[in-house]
């Protein structure tokens, strides 16, 4: 009996237990295996421990999408969370080569992927506040956010929290150095019911120039006014 007698369900079953890569030599040996690897119920969960793994096609983005992780955890990381104007050249150099990575991958998923219902990134030290902003807004399903060591983030992503997070229940904001208590307050007072939790957010030293900070709780500060 050869593999390929068996039926797509226990095919598909058989691949659930490879990693990305395998999945995808697997699949190169005949049409029939191909079929399997692009069967959208092989992909509900994806994981990336690395920016270059995204640029990789070891894996299928599509609506069965369900559970996104990118967890990056190296030195490099270190490199990319220094503020620009501290970055030395050579490390100018690194975060060059994959600044746009991550908010690349973002665009296919919000493109692709609009049952999306949990995300995690953590070490992105490049993901903007646009970056979530147009993934809320394409993701109307998304329940739970987490963002950690994503210093690029600020306020305007916890603003884009309650314009556009209407099925979010969980949200976590640790290690973001550029977030405030004014923005954290914003969502806990225009979303009670939501669960927040911002480990060292908040009280870290941000990145943003005090005339840029003082308009930015300006208008955090009316937007409490009216809530």
């Amino acid at each position: 009996m050869h593999i390929t007698d068996l039926n797509r369900e226990c095919l598909v079953h058989l691949f659930s237990f490879l990693d990305k890569e395998s999945r995808k030599q697997f699949s190169e040996t005949c049409r029939d295996l191909r079929e399997v690897f692009l069967d959208p119920a092989l992909w509900t969960l994806l994981n990336f421990h690395s920016p270059s793994e995204l640029k990789r096609d070891n894996f299928v983005l599509g609506s069965a999408l369900r559970y996104l992780c990118v967890c990056w955890h190296s030195s490099r990381v270190k490199v990319c969370n220094i503020e620009d104007w501290l970055k030395t050249t050579f490390q100018k150099d690194i975060c060059s080569k994959h600044e746009s990575t991550v908010s690349d991958f973002l665009l296919k998923v919000r493109n692709k992927c609009p049952n999306l219902l949990s995300l995690t990134l953590s070490g992105c030290g490049h993901v903007t506040d646009q970056d979530i902003t147009l993934l809320l807004q394409s993701c109307p399903r998304l329940r739970t956010l987490r963002l950690e060591n994503c210093v690029r983030l600020t306020d305007c992503t916890l603003q884009a929290l309650v314009r556009h997070g209407r099925s979010l229940q969980a949200v976590q904001v640790d290690f973001c150095r550029n977030v405030t208590q004014d923005g954290l307050r914003l969502v806990r007072v225009r979303r009670p019911s939501l669960e927040l939790t911002a480990e060292r957010s908040g009280g870290m030293i941000p990145d943003s120039k005090p005339g840029e900070k003082l308009q930015l709780g300006r208008t955090l500060q009316k937007l409490l006014q009216y809530s």
